[in-house]
């Protein structure tokens, strides 16, 4: 039973907000319409494409600076951080991220994604990864976007555990538990000294 546009463009609305990074081509599958559809769906609601509303949930829920390394040395694009306590990154898989052969995602990506994400939300100049125990769930493949969740679990003096899962949609691709070092109260206070 095909719906009316109106209730269509209801429904575009209420799948938006409730997930901000559908892409148009979800969307086309999920309503059965063309792409041209939802983005002239999208334009009549005055819903702004994809890329915008990454950067307007991003400016939104930036809670926090990352501390333990560049911005642009994190895999993925960050959303949403707040420091030892959770963070969000997507990343988008391309070309030059998958096989040739079969078109599927090689691991490191996903691996990269989830262990700069689990570094970048540590609240320290330095935090190394220690130990990971990571499992991948299902094939990534090209197109796919991959959305990210860290979650600090454990907060002690030198180390921090970190866990991470990684979705396609809402499927699970990938899921680890990270150990991460921090820098020992001693060192903080000679850098601290050497800086002054």
């Amino acid at each position: 039973m095909r719906r009316s546009k109106k209730e269509r463009q209801e429904r575009l609305q209420e799948t938006i907000q409730a997930n901000p990074f559908v892409t148009d081509e979800e969307l086309a599958g999920e309503f059965k319409v063309s792409v041209q559809t939802i983005r002239l769906d999208r334009m009549e609601l005055s819903i702004p494409e994809l890329r915008e509303r990454i950067k307007y949930v991003a400016e939104q829920n930036m809670h926090d600076e990352v501390r333990s390394l560049p911005i642009e040395e994190v895999i993925g694009e960050i959303i949403d951080i707040e420091l030892d306590k959770s963070a969000i990154s997507i990343f988008d898989v391309k070309k030059d991220h998958v096989f040739k052969r079969n078109g599927i995602t090689r691991g490191h990506h996903l691996f990269a994604q989830a262990n700069s994400l689990a570094v970048a939300v540590i609240n320290d100049e330095m935090a190394l990864t220690g130990k990971a125990d990571i499992r991948f769930t299902r094939p990534v493949r090209e197109g796919e976007r991959v959305i990210a969740k860290a979650k600090v679990t454990r907060l002690e003096k030198l180390k921090t555990i970190v866990e991470v899962s990684s979705f396609v949609g809402s499927e699970r691709v990938f899921c680890g538990e990270f150990s991460m070092f921090r820098a020992p109260a001693a060192e903080k206070d000679d850098q601290d000294e050497i800086g002054n």
